[in-house]
């Protein structure tokens, strides 16, 4: 019996990459696939000779022997064993689709127990923080509820002395398989989510989910710095996950309560002090608050505008990672009393005609330019 060309068989030269032979491989089991050559008694023999000749062509140590001896340095080396055109397409096809995403399901290859292991789920909890309490940090007991194991079945969903049975419609093995012409494809099976097995006697306790709610309690700190709408995460806090899977996660979302004296600027503070109008024309000391409750003392120099504003250094929030401190905007607004006593009013009445006599460098100029553009314009 002449010794065949495995290079002739797939139509390659021999100096041929392994990604032309990939190709020269699919290309020819496509054509001679039985299914798609039902009236042709011999495709099923070109297509075995097609994946043996793959086979050798593709392993680069098979190869480098045929190269060298021709099928005789091949004796004693495994190969072939082939004995059906299904047998071809399950030792061949992974290789064959190999990064074409997904394609090891469809020609037979699974995962089994797709239900079994899963992950738990996350849990989420809101925790509320005075501003003064996010200035310095944070150590506060959380309680919350959270899926366990079930302690009437260990975990397990099962009532107590009875086991798991085999899927009756996978006889389990977890999946269902169909042929659709050249392809085998093989999904989880929908009787018992690709666990391969059923539970026909649920745990009363859990109703056959292995897990119960439980109330726990957790010491958390938040660091100093934190603002409104950060989320920190308590790794493996949250549910258990079924049959053993690992825990979820427990999400902290941290909210600030508005406070009634500061406004939060990134690391800096920001506050409205009230003059009145003769601490604000003569000068004054005032107590100022601080996000700590210790009062700090800010020097009001004489003459002092409305809106002007004063930064107290280190006075503010300290940055998260860090740990400086922004500063304390103080921004003075003046008071303007909308009752008067009669002593009051006279002694404004007189100030008012004292100023008018002689006003300020700024009205001064203010009205100079007034006189001046009416001037021009009645001339």
């Amino acid at each position: 019996m002449a010794e065949r060309d495995y290079y002739e068989v797939l139509g390659v030269s021999r100096g041929a990459a392994l990604e032309e032979i990939k190709r020269a491989y699919r290309q020819l089991a496509f054509r001679y696939h039985p299914d798609y050559n039902p009236d042709d008694p011999d495709a099923e023999r070109k297509f075995k000779e097609l994946a043996e000749a793959y086979e050798i062509l593709s392993d680069q140590e098979k190869r480098s022997l045929y190269d060298r001896y021709g099928e005789v340095g091949l004796k004693g080396v495994r190969h072939g064993g082939f004995t059906s055109a299904e047998d071809v397409i399950q030792r061949f096809f992974d290789d064959i689709f190999a990064g074409f995403g997904g394609f090891g399901d469809l020609f037979g290859v699974g995962v089994r127990g797709g239900g079994r292991g899963r992950r738990g789920r996350s849990r989420r909890l809101r925790f509320e923080l005075e501003l003064a309490e996010a200035a310095k940090g944070a150590a506060r007991t959380v309680a919350y509820e959270r899926m366990e194991p079930c302690e009437a079945c260990f975990g397990s969903g099962v009532e107590a002395g009875r086991r798991r049975e085999p899927c009756r419609q996978c006889h389990g093995s977890g999946q269902r398989e169909t042929v659709r012409g050249f392809f085998r494809v093989r999904t989880s099976c929908s009787a018992c989510g690709g666990t391969g097995d059923v539970n026909r006697h649920p745990c009363r306790g859990c109703q056959g989910s292995g897990l119960t709610a439980r109330k726990r309690e957790l010491a958390i700190n938040i660091p100093a710095g934190v603002e409104d709408g950060m989320e920190f995460v308590q790794t493996g806090q949250g549910d258990c996950g079924p049959e053993g899977g690992p825990p979820g996660d427990l999400h902290i979302l941290v909210r600030v309560k508005p406070h009634p004296l500061f406004e939060r600027r990134g690391r800096d503070l920001a506050c409205r002090v009230p003059l009145g109008f003769p601490q604000a024309v003569l000068g004054t000391r005032l107590a100022v608050p601080t996000v700590e409750g210790k009062p700090h003392n800010l020097d009001i120099p004489k003459g002092t505008a409305p809106g002007s504003v004063f930064r107290l250094r280190g006075l503010g929030m300290p940055d998260l990672e860090t740990g400086r401190r922004g500063d304390l905007l103080v921004e003075v607004t003046v008071e303007v009393p909308r009752r008067l006593t009669a002593e009051q009013r006279r002694l404004i009445e007189r100030l008012g005609e004292l100023e008018s006599a002689e006003p300020g460098p700024e009205r001064k100029g203010f009205l100079e330019k007034v006189r001046e553009l009416f001037g021009k314009g009645n001339g």
